[in-house]
Parts: C-alpha cells; sequence; structure tokens
C-alpha cells in the first residue's frame, strides 16, 4: 500500500504561472495539486475548506499579499506548510513572510527538480533553507527588527511563554540554532553527539510551539537571544 500524495495548494495571481505549477506537480506520482488561488484573499478562503500539506505561495499579488495570507493560513489549526516564492534571496517579502510563519522561501526561477525537492522536503519536516540563510535575511533586515533600546522588554515579554519551560541546554541549543550553525556544528560546539542534538531539536520544536527550524532562528531574534549584528 502507497503512501497518499502529497497535497499541494497553488497561489499566483497569474494564470499561466499557477498552469505551469499545476503541470510540473502534478506529473509527479507522490504529489498532487488539491486547489489553487489567484491572490491571498482567495487563498485563504479556499484553504479554509481544503485540505492541503504544502502552499506554493507567491507574495506580490493584488487584494491579499503573500505574506498577510501566511500570517492567516499558519495561524490555522493544522496548517498546511507554506512555502513562499521571490524574485531574490534577499527579499523583504521573503523575510516578512519567514516572520509571518512561513517555512521556507524559494526564487521563482528556481529549477524544477528543485522546487519539487522543496515541496517534498518542507512536508517531511526538512529545512529548506539553511538557517545561516535565515540568519543572513534577518540581518539583512535588521532595521525593521525591534529596536533593543526601545522594546526589548516587550519582546521578552511576548516569547516569554515559548521559552518558560526550556532547560539551560536546550536555550543554549537555540542561541546555537538563531547563530545559523547545523546540527553538526552545535554538536562540535557543545562535544555531544548529533543525534544528542537532534533530541534537544525535537524537544525546542515542541515546547516552543515553532514548527520548523527556520520558526526558531526567529524566535531566537524575538527572543533577544541572538542580537542582530552580534
Amino acid at each position: 500500500m502507497t503512501d497518499s500524495p502529497i497535497r499541494v495548494f497553488l497561489v499566483d495571481d497569474q494564470q499561466m504561472v499557477r498552469a505551469g505549477f499545476r503541470m510540473l506537480v502534478d506529473s509527479q506520482p507522490d504529489l498532487h495539486v488539491v486547489g489553487e488561488a489567484g491572490d491571498g484573499g482567495e487563498a485563504v478562503e479556499r484553504l479554509a475548506v481544503t485540505a492541503a500539506d504544502v502552499v506554493l505561495m507567491d507574495v506580490r499579488m493584488p487584494r491579499m499579499d503573500g505574506v498577510e495570507a501566511t500570517r492567516r493560513i499558519a495561524a490555522g489549526r493544522d496548517a498546511p506548510r507554506v512555502i513562499v516564492l521571490t524574485t531574490f534571496d534577499l527579499d523583504e517579502y521573503a523575510f516578512a513572510a519567514i516572520r509571518a510563519g512561513a517555512s521556507a522561501f524559494l526564487l521563482k526561477d528556481a529549477a524544477p527538480p528543485d522546487l519539487l525537492g522543496a515541496i517534498r522536503s518542507v512536508h517531511a519536516g526538512d529545512a529548506v533553507v539553511a538557517p545561516s540563510t535565515t540568519r543572513r535575511l534577518l540581518e539583512h533586515f535588521a532595521g525593521t527588527l525591534p529596536d533593543p533600546s526601545v522594546s526589548a522588554t516587550a519582546e521578552a515579554d511576548r516569547t516569554a511563554p515559548s521559552l518558560a519551560g526550556l532547560t539551560d541546554r536546550e536555550r543554549e541549543v537555540l542561541v546555537l540554532v538563531g547563530r545559523g550553525l547545523s546540527n553538526t556544528e552545535i554538536a562540535e560546539e557543545l562535544v555531544v553527539a548529533e543525534a544528542t542534538v537532534k533530541t534537544h531539536m525535537s524537544r525546542l520544536l515542541a515546547k516552543t510551539g515553532r514548527r520548523d527550524r527556520v520558526q526558531l532562528v526567529v524566535l531566537a531574534y524575538d527572543a533577544r537571544l541572538v542580537i542582530p549584528g552580534s
């Protein structure tokens, strides 16, 4: 008995682009397009009644852009994972979408194997974007992050519930994730086995309510565990 195909939902304001994505995705035996929308508002409405695993989300659209749509979709129960499609890697929309809850971002001109691989990786819970790339994105747009002299307390209050149950070692691992280190690099830094790091990662995700490594990087910045420019 084979596993059910990964359910993919397409969001782009250009019908020809959606048609191309549909043709590509449906050509794979383990993937299936379950719906599509021409803007973020329509996506939110349709995903309320359409079960999907992964959403391919354009960020620049009329009516409701992909950032706001991602925020609303990610806030839902059993929400699908979102991959936002951008025109270049250091993109303010990609930055905003990651902070809104997207699991990954990908260039719109990515090669078909890269796009298909990203869908499978995100569905499996694996990282598509390296933590170091996420950090580079956050650093690049650090000016839009809260000013530590003004709102550090407010940010700490907002993120405190996510950090309350962490052990000292889990907090240490979170800092290293925020700095963009891989599991292997964290293991070397802490002089532990990589399997131990993976256990800490699983517990961090469970305790903080974050869905993936990318969102742990965002949490580390929001909680001021990692300071832009440090």
